[in-house]
């Protein structure tokens, strides 16, 4: 049988047949039908939005590749500078590139002083983590002449580079002044994962435990890209009006920032402390199955219908940082909810299994992380996959500034009336 699909228009009779490639057919078919004919698709659930080679998910399979590599073995083999490497430029580097690639963030990592003294000293001294981040990324783009010069080639690569640098030294400054502490200089001698934990915690003499260093890689790779979340449609939907990569990324981060984003992980280790003890948890999943308001976080996907392959990796790497730092007390009702909820029809029915967010806020926790920089620790990986998606956007012919339709209910025409008669 043909890979085609054939819409008749029951109103007119006329029918239009269009071919089917990927599971996909082109909306220019209802067009043809109807120029005044729209699909509404409230979030984007049956719309493809564009054309992409970067991320492959297969929600149904618990499938997750980047650019055709598994998950499971880049989580394994690979480094986060090497993945970001590959997202933005189709392969893995060669040892020489990945070489001169690991220099060029190293040494882009330094953030301008007036972004620290002037700018970062505004906020309140309470001011979240997240939303000092959101600002400073937009900030950056103003220090940087440049910045908007997005048709030349070496601007975007520039622009690349130092978002991908400076993000980590971004969030660590937001930290340090959310607790009063004094700005900890990027040290060129460390990984990237280790300056940012150095930048982090140093306070006078400061090891970092290579385990550590690992977990905080692999849990970068595992958060780099994620196909076409909120975040990253905001960064295209944004990047199509050719604004610049830092109002771009910041418009991401704002997404990222909703607590339907990436607030997940932390309204898991809410959850598991609000159930207390191991002996509370079958009461709660009562709770949750009778719908009387509680909540069972960290399980399900809006794309994932199987296991999220990343949950897996997240787990064994919650036992490597437990190794180190002890075991995160919330640890056992984690496990004790897992096994109870995966045990029960009603949520294996439902096809809720546990996903990257179930795990990885106890890791945090573990290292040290406030909840507040959950979010915070989302986007320093993510941002590399925002600009995989900006750099293909912006070399996407068929893209144009974004622009839905919508489906008007509002009143019918009617004559104003003055204010006396109203």
């Amino acid at each position: 049988m043909p890979d085609t699909i054939t819409i008749t228009d029951d109103r007119t009779g006329k029918t239009i047949t269009v071919p089917i490639q990927g599971g996909v057919f082109p909306a220019a078919a209802v067009r043809e039908l109807d120029p005044a004919l729209f699909i509404y698709d409230p979030a984007y659930m049956q719309t493809a939005a564009c054309k992409s080679s970067i991320t492959y998910l297969d929600g149904d399979a618990g499938i997750l590749r980047y650019r055709g590599y598994p998950i499971e073995q880049l989580a394994e083999k690979s480094t986060y500078l090497e993945v970001a490497y590959l997202l933005l430029n189709g392969e893995l580097p060669t040892a020489e590139q990945l070489v001169k690639w690991k220099h060029d963030v190293t040494h882009h990592t330094f953030i301008h002083e007036n972004m620290r003294k002037r700018f970062v000293d505004g906020f309140h001294y309470d001011a979240h983590p997240m939303g000092m981040l959101v600002s400073s990324i937009a900030a950056l783009g103003t220090f940087y002449d440049d910045a908007k010069d997005i048709t030349s080639k070496e601007s975007r690569d520039k622009q690349i580079l130092r978002l991908i640098a400076k993000s980590p030294t971004l969030a660590a400054m937001c930290y340090r002044f959310s607790v009063g502490q004094p700005f900890v200089y990027p040290d060129n001698n460390l990984s990237f994962p280790a300056n940012f934990l150095n930048m982090m915690w140093k306070v006078g003499d400061y090891e970092i435990d290579p385990r550590l260093e690992r977990a905080m890689d692999v849990l970068f790779i595992l958060h780099a890209d994620h196909e076409q979340n909120c975040g990253t449609t905001a960064m295209r939907v944004v990047g199509s009006s050719h604004a610049d990569p830092y109002t771009s990324a910041a418009a991401a981060a704002s997404a990222l920032y909703g607590p339907l984003h990436g607030g997940a992980n932390e309204a898991v280790v809410r959850m598991l402390a609000d159930i207390g003890s191991i002996e509370n948890v079958p009461a709660f999943i009562e709770e949750v199955k009778s719908g009387s308001g509680s909540r069972l976080m960290g399980f399900g996907h809006r794309v994932y219908k199987n296991f999220d392959p990343r949950a897996t990796i997240i787990k064994k790497t919650a036992y490597d940082v437990f190794e180190v730092t002890g075991k995160n007390p919330l640890l056992d009702i984690a496990l004790k909810l897992e096994e109870t909820a995966l045990s029960d029809p009603y949520f294996v029915d439902r096809k809720l299994y546990p996903n990257v967010d179930f795990y990885s806020g106890l890791i945090y926790q573990a290292l040290g992380f406030p909840v507040a920089m959950f979010t915070v620790l989302f986007a320093i990986p993510r941002t590399v996959g925002w600009l995989a998606h900006w750099q293909e956007l912006l070399g996407d012919k068929d893209q144009k500034i974004s622009r839905p339709r919508q489906w008007y209910t509002g009143p019918e025409p009617r004559n104003y009336l003055a204010l006396g008669d109203r």
